[in-house]
């Protein structure tokens, strides 16, 4: 009775693996295989089962994430996808939206689109916004973009009409013509992926999803294969970026969904951990090694962004999509991150990463340039022969040399240049935590600040005095924390629908109404029947008239309009900083959160048979704290062997097989008695 989970990515595949009945845990780390994603997923079961004795024939359950999706998209390896729109309607993808990410940059430019205009076509049809059919469709219209998509070798196209989120039949007629004519490809329409208003937002949508369709397909099938070789035959499923799970079938009809799979695993293990630990407000960070990822968890529940942009920057808007996406801000700090000395002289540190291949310097796989871990390495929080839990030795001269290559430049000793890549993606770090806390209407002062990945705790004392955050956790196996947290995740699956109503006591009964249809979609969706145990969260997007946006508002059945109407005030005042109570409220969006409840992974408690501070012991390592602090000896101790629930002051190091953490002086360090170290300052930090 193994369950099993897979995370990939940029830089490790890693693995874990949790036994329900003797609470044994399985773990492997592999370099990730970027030609191949499974052929990395396969090295890391190989690797556990040589090591930890994993049983592949015991595995009943198995989630993956990984970057396929995402990689498809910004590397453009997607497949050759057209598009098939209202007639007047072909260039909306091309022409997006008048506002730009920064009014006066002169860099500025449009995203190139995913279908190139020879491949967009137009069909004379039109529904409009209440779903009346105003110009009925004229199929006739399908014969030349039927041969033209034979001719142009398509392999998937999108089917997107004016309206369809209100009424689909005219996009199910064409779709359903489409596949009859054209079998050897994909046929993806709108409303199957999106019911929400927005044309251009749902073009991006139903094209992305048509564009990685056919390549998650192919990928899930050869994994598929590949594991039912290794006896490793039972469910299969796919952590999702609303922080659920859902079949490997599912999946496939929306690989979209599966954009941000990696990161949503970790947040769904800080759900856990938050959980686990009483706490409501959680503040997420997974340092991975190509990037840095952040949430808020609030109210226990991860945060959806309502507007998820791929590719978004400065100078590019990006592509909106309608998908339900657990809100993170993503920077190229990471351990890979390299340092480099840009045109005025300044230090940086990313987003370029060295990735697997060839790597960090210090992992002497040819890697020359100096990156984030290189640095952890040269002030002697890594121990170069411990890396890993001694599987992988590092090469401390290699990183030291690397890092001589921007001190030099800059007159700096190489300690010095290491602490200034390090200071300069921490400061990167806590740009992003505010993007998702204070800029976001939170304060980090109120949450626990759950910090994984594998150089996550390296830095993750000084990140929460920084923040003044309530406390600083570091979880059992940090690195390898977002494989762990797609066993801490259940399948999810989301509904929203556009519904544009004032709001009014007449409409509080339709609202009820329409949650109960979309409820009754949901658990046809898990097919377990009306007694399964699905958990159903009801929200509603609302906002004043003459508004173009709304914020989303909690909605539970037994409301009133003022108990709902005040929820909606408090919610816009908490996104805009102002409410205004004497305005009308239009309702314009549905959102139900279906969660159905299954077994999650355990906090067992640690053995306390030989746990001692001085059994935990196991050497005393020098520690560059800046040109302020100097060289600093500190204690070393195994996690492994800490006893719960006594208290360690530091400065001290703690090592485990996919982490080190650090301890700053001034705080103190609890482990609990389901092995979670939890930080906090002995005293009050002057700011």
């Amino acid at each position: 009775m193994i369950r099993l989970a897979t995370d990939v990515g940029g830089t490790f595949t890693d693995l874990v693996g949790y036994d329900e009945r003797s609470g044994e845990l399985f773990t492997a780390k592999s370099l990730t295989t970027v030609d191949d994603q499974s052929r990395g997923v396969l090295a890391a079961i190989a690797m556990s089962e040589a090591h930890d004795g994993l049983r592949a024939r015991d595995v009943t359950f198995f989630a993956h994430g990984g970057t396929t999706v995402i990689n498809a998209i910004t590397e453009r390896k997607g497949v050759r996808t057209a598009l098939v729109t209202t007639a007047g309607f072909r260039d909306v993808l091309e022409i997006g939206r008048g506002n730009r990410p920064d009014l006066y940059n002169l860099q500025f430019h449009s995203p190139e689109p995913f279908v190139p205009r020879h491949l967009r076509f137009e069909v004379r049809e039109r529904v409009d916004a209440t779903g009346k059919v105003r110009v009925p469709i004229e199929l006739d219209d399908l014969k030349p973009i039927i041969h033209q998509c034979r001719e142009q070798g398509v392999q998937a196209i999108a089917v997107l009409f004016l309206h369809s989120y209100a009424n689909p039949e005219h996009e199910r007629l064409c779709a359903n013509r489409l596949a009859e004519a054209l079998p050897q490809a994909t046929v993806c329409a709108s409303h199957d992926v999106s019911r929400q208003w927005r044309e251009y937002e749902r073009s991006n949508t139903v094209v992305l999803n048509a564009y990685v369709q056919p390549i998650i397909r192919h990928y899930f099938a050869r994994l598929e294969e590949a594991l039912r070789r290794r006896d490793l035959a039972c469910p299969y499923y796919a952590m999702q970026s609303n922080g659920g799970i859902s079949t490997f079938d599912q999946a496939t009809q929306s690989p979209l969904t599966l954009v941000e799979s990696g990161p949503a695993g970790g947040i769904a293990g800080a759900t856990r951990i938050g959980a686990a630990l009483e706490e409501t407000e959680v503040l997420s960070l997974d340092v991975g090694g190509t990037t840095a990822k952040c949430s808020l968890i609030h109210d226990s529940r991860p945060t959806l962004n309502a507007e998820y942009r791929l590719e978004h920057s400065r100078i590019q808007p990006g592509h909106v999509v309608q998908v339900p996406v657990v809100d993170i801000v993503e920077i190229g700090s990471g351990g890979g991150s390299i340092a480099w000395i840009d045109e005025r002289g300044a230090l940086r540190v990313g987003p370029e990463s060295a990735g697997s291949t060839p790597g960090p310097a210090c992992y002497g796989r040819g890697g020359t340039r100096p990156t984030l871990s290189d640095a952890i390495l040269a002030v002697g929080i890594f121990d170069p022969a411990n890396f890993a839990g001694g599987t992988m030795a590092l090469d401390k001269g290699k990183a030291t040399d690397a890092i001589a290559t921007v001190a030099e430049p800059l007159g700096m000793a190489i300690e010095d240049a290491a602490i200034a890549i390090i200071e300069i993606a921490h400061a990167n770090m806590i740009n992003a935590l505010k993007l998702v806390t204070v800029q976001r209407g939170h304060d980090p002062r109120d949450a626990a600040f759950v910090i994984s990945g594998g150089a996550g705790p390296a830095l993750a004392a000084r990140l929460g005095r920084d923040l003044s955050v309530k406390s600083t956790v570091v979880p059992p196996h940090p690195g390898i924390f977002s494989a762990w947290g797609m066993l801490a995740a259940e399948p999810r699956a989301d509904f929203r629908s556009t519904w544009f109503q004032p709001l009014a006591d007449e409409a509080m009964a339709q609202i009820v109404t329409r949650f109960s249809a979309l409820e009754n979609e949901a658990i046809a969706y898990f097919a377990k029947g009306q007694d399964a145990a699905i958990r159903f969260t009801h929200l509603v997007e609302a906002r004043y008239r003459g508004q173009e946006h709304g914020v989303f508002a909690a909605f539970r059945s037994d409301d009133d309009l003022a108990a709902f109407a005040d929820r909606f005030h408090a919610a816009h005042e908490k996104a805009y900083s102002f409410r205004l109570p004497g305005s009308a409220i239009e309702i314009t969006t549905l959102h139900l959160e279906a969660v159905l409840r299954g077994p999650v992974i355990a906090l067992p408690n640690v053995r306390g048979a030989g746990r001692s501070f001085a059994a935990a012991r196991t050497g005393t390592r020098d520690v560059y704290f800046g040109a302020a602090g100097g060289w600093v000896a500190c204690p070393v101790f195994d996690r492994n062997l800490l006893p719960a629930g006594e208290a360690l002051n530091g400065p001290a190091i703690i090592e485990e097989p996919t982490a080190t953490t650090l301890l700053l002086d001034g705080q103190v360090m609890e482990m609990t008695e389901s092995g979670i170290l939890v930080i906090r300052e002995a005293y009050p930090v002057a700011d």
